[in-house]
């Protein structure tokens, strides 16, 4: 009687137990499959996504709101400031309207879909394709404003080494290529995503620019890493010249201004004598006093333009240093198909560096006056006279050197 069926209870169980986890193993390996990037990303690299509260959200996008203001505001100015005022209208001041157009581009383009994707945790919002297009104008804003940075650094070592030999600051033909090949340098880094040679990551509401290792290594050398090196290069020749300039200056103070004494002294004891002898040692003192007062001026703008790009790269590094460490870094420790780096630590570090953008134009106003004061004609909309008063300016601080 128990053996009508022909099978046994016990072994019919068994048969029923493993069709069901045969069964649900093959349902979870088909909604692998189907689901792809996303399911590997959250069980591969434990992304989760950042969960603020209502108030915390609203004083993050008050500050990063801020934080866009005021990039845009201040490059703004700077394209204004140039664009407006004659005495600044010069050759070597386009590169800062490259600049102020590159940082005015990352505020504008990229800083508002930051802000939106900060808000929502991390999570990107906008679909494949418009990740694709943020991504490449993200590289392409950020790395024409470091680039030309670069070529700021280097055509104040020349202006500073080779006054009369190097022509870029009087001629804006030469300028306008050096421009063109900085966007066209960031424009090498952009493309290859959309060439096929590496593609972004977008996967699971993740939007990630391409972890291909040959990629990485190249983009973030020629957007960062070689710039960085030339910089600092620069630099350390600008700060070489402005201290050999200083020694010599403080070496020789003391025996010009026994010269300028002697001439003097001579001068006045000569007073009584006949016209001609007192005509010929006040000209020697005057060209005595008009030597020192060169020298004076170009040992002041060694000391500036050492000072200033001393600040720019510093400001720089501080700025990008760290994001771009963790860029090169995260490829080689995470995988090429996600990130493994906490999102709050990657949004900081790549506000960190947006930062820079904000801070370029203030940098430049503080070391030149009249930036500063086109500056303040604009925001106080003093728009009348505005090339007079610094005429005006420019001619009083000449007369007291």
């Amino acid at each position: 009687m128990f053996n009508t069926s022909g099978v046994d209870p016990t072994s019919n169980k068994r048969e029923d137990v493993s069709e069901v986890i045969n069964g649900t193993l093959e349902l979870f390996y088909n909604v692998l499959v189907t689901a792809g990037p996303t399911a590997m990303w959250n069980d591969t690299c434990g992304d989760t996504l950042l969960d603020f509260g209502s108030g915390e959200k609203i004083i993050i996008g008050v500050m990063l709101a801020i934080i866009t203001a005021v990039t845009v505001m201040g490059n703004t100015l700077v394209v204004i400031a140039v664009c407006v005022v004659k005495k600044l209208r010069q050759p070597s001041n386009y590169l800062l309207v490259s600049l102020a157009v590159a940082d005015l581009s990352v505020a504008i383009v990229v800083m508002p879909f930051v802000i939106v994707t900060d808000l929502t945790g991390g999570k990107w919002l906008f679909g494949e394709v418009f990740c694709n297009i943020f991504i490449g104008m993200d590289v392409m804003c950020c790395t024409a404003s470091i680039m030309t940075l670069c070529v700021i650094s280097v055509d104040r070592y020349l202006g500073i080494t080779r006054p009369l030999t190097y022509p870029a600051r009087q001629n804006g033909q030469l300028m306008a290529k050096m421009i063109l090949g900085v966007w066209l340098v960031s424009a090498s880094i952009t493309l290859p995503p959309f060439c096929g040679w590496a593609k972004n990551v977008h996967a699971g509401g993740v939007c990630l620019i391409s972890q291909d290792f040959g990629y990485t290594i190249y983009s973030t050398a020629v957007a960062f890493y070689i710039p960085m090196l030339v910089m600092l290069f620069m630099y350390y020749k600008i700060f070489r010249a402005a201290r050999k300039s200083g020694l010599k200056h403080r070496f020789t103070d003391f025996a010009r201004r026994e010269r300028l004494e002697t001439v003097a002294s001579e001068a006045l004891r000569m007073q009584g004598l006949k016209p001609q002898g007192v005509a010929e040692e006040c000209a020697v003192l005057s060209r005595l006093l008009t030597r020192e007062r060169r020298n004076i001026s170009i040992f002041k703008r060694e000391q500036k333009a050492a000072t200033t790009l001393g600040v720019i790269v510093g400001v720089f590094s501080i700025c990008w240093l760290p994001f771009f460490i963790l860029s090169t870094a995260r490829p080689f420790i995470c995988g090429v198909e996600c990130s493994c780096v906490p999102i709050w630590l990657e949004r900081f570090l790549l506000w960190l560096g947006y930062a820079n953008s904000l801070m370029n134009p203030f940098i430049y106003a503080f070391f030149n006056r009249d930036l500063r004061s086109t500056y303040k004609d604009l925001l106080r909309c003093r728009y009348r006279n505005i090339n007079r008063r610094l005429s005006a300016v420019g001619v009083h601080e000449a007369l007291k050197v």
